[in-house]
């Protein structure tokens, strides 16, 4: 049995961090779902950046749209909702089998919206009805700014995948927001089954300290930033708030663990796979880390409930130095402005392709 299959055994969902127009049409996402127990995929504007400017693939779709006039932003959703439709609909007995728990696809607002929560549920709905499937989250970044928005989406019944979540408490403010916008809706006599993700990234924890901490703590900071979270969302699903919501027909909002591709060269190309491997959570992971895992990845035990031995780590790293509270609000910061920066150089690419086949 292969790694992949042993950890999806375990009730974690592998996702791919991934999507290109290729990777639909050559079969590769199939063979990924039938072989390699791939059950979701998210995206984000740098995936597609690379996607649609290092690709022909979509060049002919391009030209047909620029003819019609439509502008940048809105050319790019059209293309955008397309793969994502498609990666969907492979999705769907997956979705479906498990009672809409798993196979998922995920598309993200405009990052200029981020400071906006009114343009930003616009932009949900109004994606969300575009792409016409169930099985589909909107990405909404889990900033201060952001959680209002999420609030009121999940309220709109829109389901959510939370991003650019860091720290224990980026993720307990996100969970806030889902459950507010859940108790909405019971309040209004609407079902509370509107489906979520938070997404906690893990491995530029530790690319951010690479060069800051001894040996022993090095590539740890991130897996411990993780078990932190875990334990938090774990007491979360024990609580009688969420046991409440639950009986009356909630489903969690399940922890993702994002950007899970290895950055420190000297350590192992699956260490926040195997390191991970919890039930009830999501492993997005880049197309060659997802690889590695199947040839040659271990799965050992499940994270341990009471976030094991993460708060030492955590205190260990304090006294090396490093603020970790700080660094939480640094890191989700430089991950909305690289956004930002992905978004404008998506549409730049877009812009000089246009005026190319054109």
């Amino acid at each position: 049995m292969k790694a992949t299959q042993k950890l999806h055994a375990l009730g974690q969902s592998l996702w791919l961090d991934n999507i290109t127009r290729e990777l639909l049409t050559s079969g590769t996402l199939k063979r990924y779902i039938d072989k390699l127990s791939v059950t979701g995929l998210t995206s984000n504007p740098t995936i597609f950046d690379q996607a649609i400017s290092k690709s022909a693939a979509y060049d002919a779709e391009i030209r047909a749209l620029k003819k019609t006039g439509i502008p940048g932003e809105e050319l790019f959703f059209k293309l955008a909702i397309a793969d994502l439709q498609a990666a969907a609909d492979l999705f769907k007995p997956i979705h479906e089998r498990t009672a809409g728990v798993d196979g998922f696809v995920s598309l993200e607002v405009s990052p200029l919206l981020a400071y906006d929560a009114e343009k930003t549920v616009a932009a949900a709905k109004s994606l969300h009805a575009a792409a016409a499937r169930a099985n589909l989250f909107i990405k909404i970044p889990g900033t201060r700014e952001g959680l209002p928005a999420i609030e009121e989406a999940i309220f709109s019944g829109i389901p959510i995948n939370v991003t650019l979540l860091f720290s224990r408490e980026h993720y307990l403010a996100a969970a806030d927001a889902y459950v507010r916008g859940l108790e909405r809706r019971i309040a209004t006599g609407l079902s509370p089954d509107v489906r979520s993700v938070a997404s906690l990234f893990v491995s530029r924890w530790d690319k951010a300290t690479m060069e800051k901490l001894p040996a022993n703590l090095r590539d740890k900071l991130g897996i411990a930033v993780a078990e932190w979270s875990y334990a938090a969302y774990r007491d979360l699903l024990d609580s009688d708030r969420w046991q409440r919501l639950e009986n009356l027909g909630a489903r969690p909002q399940r922890l993702l663990f994002a950007s899970t591709g290895t950055k420190d060269p000297k350590a192992s190309d699956t260490l926040y796979i195997g390191g991970l491997a919890a039930p009830n959570t999501v492993n997005t992971m880049p197309e060659e880390t997802l690889n590695a895992f199947a040839e040659h990845g271990e799965v050992g035990g499940a994270l341990p409930r009471d976030g094991g031995d993460s708060a030492e780590i955590l205190a260990a790293i304090g006294k090396a130095g490093v603020d970790v509270a700080k660094l939480a609000a640094d890191l989700q910061t430089e991950g909305a402005k690289s956004f930002d920066d992905s978004w404008s150089d998506l549409l730049k690419a877009i812009d000089t392709k246009s005026h190319a086949l054109s």
